[in-house]
């Protein structure tokens, strides 16, 4: 097969250039790919969390506990984006999603897409998991009634405060936020040395 004759050199260097970025997929799109990969969700449970927690002694840990049906969850979720981007080498941040319900033919996986969505939304370049427990016994296995719920460890692992609806007091909106309580507790504690 003959190739038409290109009347002009320039054009023949186009065409090569776009083959070549076509073929091996260097160019925007990389840098898209690789903004999203720092964001990734893996599966776990409370176990995994802890394993988390007894991997990283000397560092504070604090994990988010939220849902996507959770309106403050979202809301404060920025908090702990916050919190990773200021104290990146004192705290371990890690997010557990508990969209999962148990129902029969939503598994855990069936909330992947929507929750991987807000966490790219919100750069949240940390660990992130995906609980394959379903919620109603997850919250019983912590005795949790409600969420969002923060869990802050110390450098020697062992839980330092739980923020959760149990600090509620009367005449405030919310039991507890990130600006007002988590982020101010955790600072403290990160200038404890």
């Amino acid at each position: 097969m003959l190739l038409p004759r290109l009347q002009k050199p320039g054009l023949l260097m186009v065409l090569f250039s776009v083959a070549f970025f076509c073929a091996t997929g260097v160019g925007v799109a990389d840098d898209q790919a690789e903004s999203e990969a720092k964001v990734s969700l893996k599966t776990g449970t409370w176990k995994t969390v802890q394993k988390i927690v007894q991997d990283n002694p000397g560092r504070i840990v604090v994990v988010d506990v939220w849902s996507t049906s959770c309106l403050p969850c979202m809301k404060e979720f920025p908090g702990l984006v916050g919190l990773h981007r200021d104290y990146p080498k004192d705290v371990v941040c890690v997010s557990l999603n508990v969209d999962y319900a148990g129902i029969p033919n939503r598994p855990a996986e069936y909330y992947r897409k929507r929750v991987s969505g807000f966490l790219e939304k919100q750069q949240a370049e940390f660990t992130n998991l995906l609980c394959t427990e379903e919620s109603d016994a997850f919250f019983a296995s912590q005795d949790l009634s409600s969420i969002p719920a923060v869990y802050v460890y110390g450098r020697n692992g062992k839980l330092l405060k739980r923020f959760d609806d149990s600090l509620f007091e009367e005449g405030k909106d919310e039991a507890f936020t990130y600006a007002a309580d988590v982020t101010p507790f955790v600072k403290e504690h990160v200038n404890k040395k």
